[in-house]
């Protein structure tokens, strides 16, 4: 395993690419490049078709941002959840966590990040214009801001709060049955209902 180890051969390259994936070092990508070459052809090959066609097939939703096979995306296509609230996340993975509560019966709208000065995102680097474009058009009873209780995220929802008041549209936000520090996605069902629920206005 040294050869893997420096990164070198076919296997070095899977640990190698592997690990530019979040929360994958190198002990866990050795692990499952280890796997796959333990893998029967049939299944190694249909694992990579999968990512291909994933890769060929998912686009961001032109109009909410939410990563899916159509365009517009179902949630946006659905007329049973139109001038309804608008829940405005930072990325899809978030999106499907609240969806998986069943508490939530309007629209999304997927920033694509939160507010990080450090990192030089700004509010250009997200899609910020696109919200206030899609409030002015689709003139949904209430916002509901569902970033993240980070510090990036507290300070987006602020950043949304100062920026849709104005424009006479309810803002709320998510209540904090999500715990701070943590990641929507990571969430179970219940406590993002509760999150939902007990939301109030910013």
């Amino acid at each position: 395993m040294t050869i893997a180890r420096k990164g070198t051969g076919a296997f070095g390259r899977l640990v190698k690419e592997l690990k530019r994936i979040p929360g994958i070092g190198t002990k866990s990508a050795e692990r499952i490049a280890f796997h796959v070459v333990k893998l029967p052809d049939e299944l190694a090959f249909a694992l990579s078709d999968a990512i291909r066609h994933l890769k060929e097939r998912v686009r961001p939703c032109a109009v909410c941002g939410n990563l899916s096979e159509s365009n517009p995306c179902e949630i946006c296509a659905d007329e049973q959840r139109r001038g309804r609230a608008l829940c405005v996340v930072e990325e899809t993975n978030d999106l499907w966590a609240i969806e998986s509560s069943g508490a939530f019966a309007g629209r999304y709208h997927v920033l694509g990040g939160a507010l990080s000065p450090l990192d030089g995102v700004g509010p250009e680097r997200l899609r910020i214009g696109e919200l206030v474009q899609r409030i002015q058009e689709e003139a949904p009873e209430e916002i509901i801001v569902a970033t993240n209780p980070t510090a990036e995220g507290e300070a987006t929802a602020h950043y949304l709060a100062c920026l849709l008041r104005p424009l006479g549209v309810r803002v709320t936000r998510i209540a904090r049955g999500v715990p701070m520090g943590g990641d929507l996605e990571y969430a179970d069902p219940v406590t993002m209902a509760k999150a939902l629920q007990g939301r109030a206005d910013v």
